[in-house]
Order: C-alpha cells, then structure tokens, then sequence
C-alpha cells in the first residue's frame, strides 16, 4: 500500500450576520474593540469561528497536480465528489452543508494525507476547521496544530519562511511573487468572499480557493528541499525533480 502523499489544504470563510448575533456578544465584541477599530469589528467576522462558518476547503497535491474542493452549497441536493468542470487540470468538487464538507474533510484526511500544508494553517486554517468542527459535534481526526518546531504532520509555509518566527512575516501573495508562482488573487480575495458567497457565487469561491491551495502547493515543491533539511531529515525528492506520485484521491 503506497504511504499517503503530502496534501495542500487552503480554506474560505464568511461571516455570520451581525443581527444574528446575541446583544450580549455584539457588546462584547464591540467593548474588546479598540475606539479606531470598532467600525471594522462586522467586516471581521469571518475570521474567528465563533462569528464566521467556513465554506470551502480546497486541497492539492504538490507532485501529482491533482485535488478538490469541498464548498458549502445551500442548493446541494445530495453530497458527494464530482468532476469540477471549467477549472484546469484534475480536480473534483463535493457539495454540501458547512457540517457535511467538514465530515468529508475528516474523512479524507485521515485515510488519504501525508503532511498537511498551509500557508499560516497554525494560526488561521487549522484552529478555525477544529473549533467549527467542535461547534457542529463533528470529531476531528487529524490534530491539525501538532508540535511547533517539526513540519511533518502539519508544514505551516509561514513558519518555515519566518524559520519559526526569528525573521518578520511576509504575505502569501509577496511569496508567491518572489518565487515567480502565479498569484491565486488576480480574480478575488478573501475580503470579497462574504459578498461573493451572498450573491451564490460558488462555483468562483471555489476556484479561488482551489487556486490558493494550488500556489500553496507550488510554494511547498519549491520550499521542500529546505524544509528536509530544517526537519533534520533528507529531501523527499532531489530538487529539480517532479517527485513520485502515491495516495489516495477525491473520489
């Protein structure tokens, strides 16, 4: 049985409305706010997962250009995986509730992924799929913020070009034009998701994610090198090479 090979993983997230909220939380967050920053406090939303529900998890796999991406649907009559039409190369699309793509999402990543790879999952991608899990009694299956300082169940690419916080942070977009990968956000970007998923602009949500866990990916075969010698192991594949492909799939 071959080992599961590494999976890039990119979310989408949107914000609950305001007026759903209960008054006591509305105040507490508004109180929490610093006086210059509490006109931001409702454009925000969408990044706690106590104020904000995820609705796409793209994956990728670096060495075989292939993967998926799971989206929350509210018109989805029945969940499962599905050619995604209109998107270059091999990818599949599962539609469902945000409860559904995070029971799938477990699913997979439990029987189909080596090391999982984000671009800031530590801080953003991992806690937020976790809690929202644990909000909707779905179980996790996967610690997705293991150990800090070894990148093989989770390689977070921020902490690797940070080297673990010793250098400042840079953006994903400044990466990926440093390392000439063509940047997932010449169409849409996280701040115009909300709006987008409110006009049912799925299938676009989708894709932009699928784009961001692609360049994700791209940044990681690049890094990858680097990232054995940091991990005190050797390279999985000698630099320049496409590598071997292995693992499950969407299916």
């Amino acid at each position: 049985m071959s080992q599961p090979t590494p999976l890039a993983v990119d979310i989408e997230t949107v914000g609950c409305e305001w007026d759903d909220l209960h008054p006591e939380v509305q105040d507490y967050l508004l109180r929490r706010a610093r006086d210059d920053e509490r006109d931001k406090v409702k454009d925000q939303l969408a990044l706690h997962p106590g104020t904000g529900r995820v609705v796409a998890i793209a994956l990728w796999r670096p060495y075989e250009d292939r993967g998926g991406v799971l989206v929350a649907d509210p018109s989805a009559t029945e969940s499962r995986w599905t050619r995604f039409a209109g998107v270059d190369g091999d990818a599949q699309i599962y539609r469902g509730s945000e409860r559904d793509i995070l029971v799938e999402f477990w699913r997979y990543v439990s029987q189909h992924a080596g090391t999982l790879i984000t671009y800031n999952g530590r801080a953003f991608d991992g806690p937020f799929l976790m809690i929202r899990s644990a909000i909707l009694g779905v179980t996790p299956t996967r610690n997705l913020v293991p150990y800090r300082y070894s990148f093989q169940d989770h390689c977070d690419l921020a902490e690797v070009l940070s080297f673990h916080g010793a250098r400042q942070r840079n953006s994903f977009l400044f990466w990926c034009h440093q390392f000439g990968i063509p940047s997932p956000k010449q169409e849409m970007d996280g701040a115009a998701v909300g709006a987008a998923y409110r006009a049912g602009r799925i299938d676009d949500i989708a894709r932009y994610c699928l784009a961001d866990a692609r360049a994700t990916a791209e940044l990681y075969r690049r890094l990858e090198p680097m990232i054995a010698v940091m991990d005190g192991r050797p390279p999985a594949v000698e630099p320049g090479t496409p590598g071997n492909p292995g693992g499950g799939r969407p299916a």
